[in-house]
């Protein structure tokens, strides 16, 4: 028998969703394009070709020994192919921090990522404060992705880590609530890593030193703005990526026709499914009185 169709997500979580994705998809390769013009960051008010950088994606040598490096503080890493020196499809080698397949525009114009990336911006900016006020109205923060106070305890957050890494998903009615772990990663972005990537794209604007300088100096200076903003993508990417793995393994065609139609269907609970055994089979009366 097939399991009944539920209502899984409201139509606010679903645009956006989609929505979401394809802006950040838009200025994250944007954002990739105006990195290679300077591909070096650092912590404080100020950050130039001869400052100290923190984290950098250069190439070193020349010629036939050209090679990408990646530089994290102390620690170098070779990236040859994939950062800071990689090869396109013409057979071209070129000395780049990210590759053009992951930049708009795919050839180096920092003023065409810049239009690309502040236009898309604006766009971040409306659909976030949408979502946020109409989930506010309908109660989906309060009711859906507030944590409860005993999801919260240690050893509900431990059960909820160990199911997760067993790839023991939610059966049952429980398929159709976010556990807890959703809840904390859903939050991050929403009210974390969005609005500290919205607030530092602010402040790396030249005009915040004399409109809002208060604000530069609360992110501790603009080179400290760029540095979290790079973070705060890092950790964007990394919520996506654990996302599209989970997606994968809870069982792709189920997930996103909920996230499409808002139409969800309920896994198999293989506990309840699996046939009671045979009881023992029993003497009768006139066995057992014999």
């Amino acid at each position: 028998m097939v399991a009944p169709l539920h209502r899984r997500h409201r139509l606010s979580t679903r645009l956006w969703h989609w929505l979401n994705a394809a802006t950040l998809t838009i200025m994250v390769m944007s954002g990739l394009m105006i990195f290679n013009a300077h591909p070096h960051l650092y912590w404080g008010r100020y950050g130039a070709n001869y400052d100290h950088p923190w984290l950098e994606v250069v190439s070193v040598g020349g010629g036939a020994g050209v090679c990408g490096m990646l530089r994290v503080g102390s620690f170098a890493f070779d990236t040859t192919g994939v950062l800071g020196v990689w090869r396109a499809a013409d057979g071209s080698v070129h000395t780049m921090a990210f590759p053009g397949w992951a930049t708009i525009p795919t050839s180096y114009s920092l003023a065409d990522a810049r239009m690309w990336h502040l236009a898309f911006a604006l766009v971040l900016v409306g659909i976030w404060l949408a979502y946020m006020l109409w989930s506010l109205a309908n109660r989906h923060i309060q009711r859906d992705l507030a944590p409860h106070r005993h999801e919260l305890t240690p050893q509900h957050l431990w059960e909820d880590i160990r199911d997760h890494a067993r790839l023991r998903f939610p059966t049952g009615e429980a398929a159709l609530r976010y556990n807890i772990l959703q809840k904390l990663a859903y939050g991050s972005v929403l009210f974390v890593m969005l609005p500290l990537v919205i607030a530092t794209g602010i402040v790396m604007a030249p005009g915040m030193d004399a409109g809002a300088h208060w604000l530069v100096e609360v992110m501790g200076g603009r080179q400290s703005a760029r540095s979290l903003h790079f973070l705060c993508l890092l950790g964007l990417l990394g919520f996506f990526a654990v996302h599209m793995a989970m997606v994968l393994l809870a069982g792709p065609w189920n997930e996103v026709r909920s996230m499409v139609t808002g139409w969800y269907r309920l896994p198999e609970d293989k506990a309840k499914a699996k046939p009671a055994p045979e009881a023992a089979a029993q003497p009768d009366a006139e066995e057992t009185a014999a």
